[in-house]
């Protein structure tokens, strides 16, 4: 194979993937909170999703968040590749008036994973205009805090374009900021929740909350703490 033929086919293996959101925001005029993460696994934007997942908003089999609500409302909800599974969630999100609205559209990876740090080229949907289509939204839940690419930080990024800021109103986990909308005047209520993902444990078991409790309790564990926190917030 000739040197040109060779660099010709590092450039086409080498291209990256262009990881796009496969779900629209699920929000209505009645949602008043709103969940904002960044995207699912790359196999819920190809269709290659594994036995378990649900292919809706959070719907991975790895993921943590259905699981934490299933427990503190006790949704007996499905953990399967089913319409059935999907409207389950749908329901529940109505009639708790919760809505989803990802922030990033669509991101490039060198490396094909699920890692918040890894996107590239970032696409971001912009949360601003949608709370002002919906007004009655009061609170965002971002699945995750302001550590780099994260919800937090990328809504931190949207808003000091508009001369905006979050205003701390708790520093305790998971943290608590308001902000005046730039167009509506509104103030609204952001929380930082722990990401619902595996890869945050680690910071769950630095938590001083969190050691406290498992000396209490040996039994206890980082989707415990989760439930003991969203509980509150949901």
């Amino acid at each position: 194979m000739s040197v040109k033929r060779t660099q010709e086919h590092k450039r086409i293996v080498q291209k990256p993937f262009l990881h796009t959101h496969p779900f629209e925001p699920f929000i209505d005029h009645n949602t008043e909170k709103l969940i904002v993460g960044t995207l699912p696994p790359p196999r819920f934007t190809t269709g290659e999703l594994k036995m378990g997942d649900v292919n809706f908003c959070y719907g991975s089999r790895d993921g943590q968040l259905w699981t934490i609500l299933d427990r503190i409302f006790n949704l007996k909800l499905k953990f399967e590749t089913t319409t059935e599974a999907i409207e389950q969630r749908k329901s529940f999100l109505k009639q708790r008036r919760i809505g989803v609205c990802d922030i990033v559209a669509s991101a490039e990876r060198e490396k094909i994973d699920a890692s918040d740090i890894g996107m590239q080229h970032v696409v971001l949907r912009n949360v601003l205009d949608y709370l002002v289509k919906y007004p009655k939204v009061t609170t965002l839940l971002f699945t995750g805090g302001n550590s780099k690419n994260g919800p937090e930080y990328f809504f931190r990024r949207q808003l000091k374009l508009y001369n905006g800021t979050l205003i701390k109103k708790s520093n305790e986990v998971p943290r608590i900021h308001e902000f005046t909308h730039p167009i509506t005047n509104k103030r609204i209520k952001t929380v930082s929740l722990i990401a619902p993902s595996g890869a945050a444990n680690r910071a769950v078991g630095s938590l001083n909350s969190y050691k406290r409790l498992k000396r209490n309790n040996k039994a206890f564990t980082t989707l415990d703490f989760r439930v003991l926190q969203y509980r509150d917030y949901f």
